[in-house]
């Protein structure tokens, strides 16, 4: 019992510690594009081109993305690296010893990252990285403060910096987050950027969880089967005690 305590304990004053980090700031709503194929796929190569090459998916087989409407040679043209074959799992190379090397931590795997976080989560983070050279990787971000990713998106949002003004002018003064300046551009407007981090979005919300569009259509069969269900037994009960004083 005592060492049960124990455990729970540690728990909560690990995920307390994780918490400290983050920002409380409010979450923007993510567009929900989980139906969209097309979002889908958009989101699915930002995924392998951007995330896979530190985060693993290792609940995913790449022969799954044909569920989203990409063909097996597709996939294997423009998806796979040169060892990796369409039924493996969605592995990365970099070690963990090396990745707690160079950020500090082990790159999580994002096979249930948005199960874990929530879409508005992810849509959020992903929008606010800026540059700070007090951090290791070069950057950090207003929802997760002192975070150890870098921004790896960089090259399409471009890269900003805070921009806040002062509260008052008492000393020990608050900075006011005010917005970002931008330093460089990137290949993507600001709408299209936030466009891409939806698709991206939209495909980890759906690896988390890619039978959540039939499982939603089959429960409302489900209710309405009850519903009538519940209709008849309701009615047979009646008849059985009608006669019932």
């Amino acid at each position: 019992m005592k060492t049960l305590v124990s455990i729970l304990v540690l728990a909560v004053i690990a995920v307390t510690s994780v918490m400290a980090n983050e920002q409380t700031i409010p979450l923007d709503r993510a567009p929900d594009r989980t139906r969209d194929l097309a979002a889908l796929q958009r989101g699915a190569r930002l995924f392998v081109n951007y995330c896979l090459n530190c985060h693993s998916a290792n609940q995913m087989r790449y022969s799954r993305l044909r569920d989203i409407g990409i063909s097996a040679p597709e996939v294997e043209s423009n998806l796979l690296f040169t060892t990796d074959k369409v039924g493996n799992m969605m592995h990365i190379a970099m070690r963990v010893d090396d990745a707690k090397a160079w950020f500090g931590t082990d790159a999580p795997d994002l096979s249930l990252i948005a199960r874990a976080r929530g879409r508005d989560w992810l849509y959020t983070y992903l929008r606010n990285f800026y540059r700070d050279d007090s951090r290791p990787t070069g950057w950090n971000n207003r929802l997760f403060e002192n975070v150890a990713m870098p921004h790896v998106l960089w090259r399409l949002q471009g890269q900003r910096v805070l921009q806040s003004q002062e509260e008052s002018s008492v000393p020990d003064t608050i900075l006011e987050f005010s917005g970002y300046r931008q330093l460089t551009s990137g290949t993507l407007s600001a709408i299209d950027y936030d466009s891409a981090v939806a698709d991206l979005v939209a495909y980890l919300s759906w690896m988390a969880e890619p039978v959540q569009q039939q499982r939603r259509r089959l429960g409302v069969w489900v209710i309405l089967f009850l519903s009538v269900l519940s209709l008849f037994a309701w009615r047979l009960n009646v008849n059985y005690w009608k006669d019932v004083k």
